[in-house]
């Protein structure tokens, strides 16, 4: 029979900030097997609907660094999503 191989699945953790966290319910998610920004905030819109027009509108930072919805995931990233703020 043999030994299945050693599958990891890649885990993305979501964090969510001001109106993000209040349309989310919570601070953070997880997500795994996701490839791509666009594909991690698919995958939480799912189980969070509200946070989906939140998250349009959103500044969207992958590690510290603003991205597109295109760029690039790996496991152990760290996704958060920046609402617009207003005051000054």
């Amino acid at each position: 029979m043999g030994t299945p191989p050693d599958r990891t699945a890649s885990v993305v953790t979501v964090r969510y900030w001001a109106a993000a966290r209040a349309a989310a319910g919570v601070e953070q998610d997880e997500v795994t097997d996701v490839a791509t920004v666009g594909a991690a905030l698919a995958a939480v819109a799912a189980r969070r609907p509200d946070l989906e027009p939140v998250a349009a509108v959103s500044t969207l930072l992958l590690d510290g660094r603003a991205v597109d919805r295109g760029a690039a995931v790996a496991h152990g990233s760290v996704l958060e999503v920046l609402p617009p703020f207003a005051g000054g």
